[in-house]
């Protein structure tokens, strides 16, 4: 059950083994029932399973996990390596996330000091403030990560945003009326990719690996690409949370270190 996405619930378990003992001994005296403890003993005599949290999974993506969906990608993404001469130092991956810049975004719980009366959950009050804000990270694949792309919610920079912070030069920071990328900032960053990585390119080609935003699909980001002798590859559908590398090592520790701030 657990190869195909339904691990049994421990009630599922002891419901097993009392249907295991009614087929043993039928309708005679000698039945007998599962205890309530019994499911926690034969844990303990089992070592080769255990009990997890479970989480849910979107049906779509669980799908979309076969390896036989994925692999010929992989074996797509090594001819265009191949054909272009594409080294690692030129192969890249960039990949957005929002955050809502008032809200803890950390999803585990945070240890506190309360008064020792305290029996319930201690509440921790955070500021609510709802306005949108998105990141681009780029990444080759030795590790080298170009500055990053950051969408600000509003229709111009207003100047008291930057008061107090000391930003590093090599940013590049964009608005939008929600916060998150469109068209215009999707080509707008393809030129932020192509500024920095131009003249560190080993090859004559670069690779850029992305997901299937529609942003990123538009004529006049593919002709900039065309132009520039830029490869773009998207992932598949539905396999951003497994073959995402920036989604699945990195933006889950910058989102955790942001809520710790706010």
């Amino acid at each position: 059950m657990e190869q195909r996405g339904f691990p049994p619930f421990l009630i599922d378990v002891k419901r097993m083994a009392q249907s295991l003992l009614d087929r043993r001994y039928g309708d005679t005296t000698q039945s007998r029932t599962i205890g309530k403890n019994w499911i926690y003993r034969f844990h303990r005599e089992h070592p080769s399973i255990k009990a997890r949290l479970s989480r849910n999974r979107d049906a779509q993506r669980a799908k979309n996990e076969d390896p036989r969906i994925i692999k010929p990608w992989f074996e797509r993404v090594l001819e265009t390596r191949q054909k272009y001469g594409i080294a690692d130092e030129d192969t890249y991956n960039f990949d957005e996330t929002g955050f809502a810049m008032g809200l803890i975004t950390s999803s585990k719980s945070l240890k506190v000091v309360t008064s020792s009366e305290s029996v319930r959950r201690a509440t921790v009050i955070q500021p609510g403030n709802r306005t949108w804000s998105t990141v681009i990270e780029c990444i080759n694949a030795l590790g080298w990560a170009l500055p990053p792309f950051v969408i600000l919610e509003g229709k111009v920079h207003l100047q008291y945003w930057y008061q107090q912070q000391d930003l590093p030069l090599d940013w590049t920071i964009a608005v939008s009326d929600n916060g998150w990328t469109n068209d215009a900032l999707g080509f707008h960053f393809i030129q932020h990719f192509d500024k920095w990585t131009k003249y560190r390119t080993m090859g004559t080609h670069r690779l850029l690996i992305l997901d299937g935003h529609g942003s990123y699909a538009t004529l006049e980001f593919d002709v900039y690409c065309l132009e520039n002798n830029i490869i773009t590859k998207c992932l598949p559908p539905h396999t951003s949370h497994i073959l995402q590398p920036l989604d699945v090592a990195c933006f889950s520790l910058l989102k955790t270190a942001y809520g710790h701030l706010v």
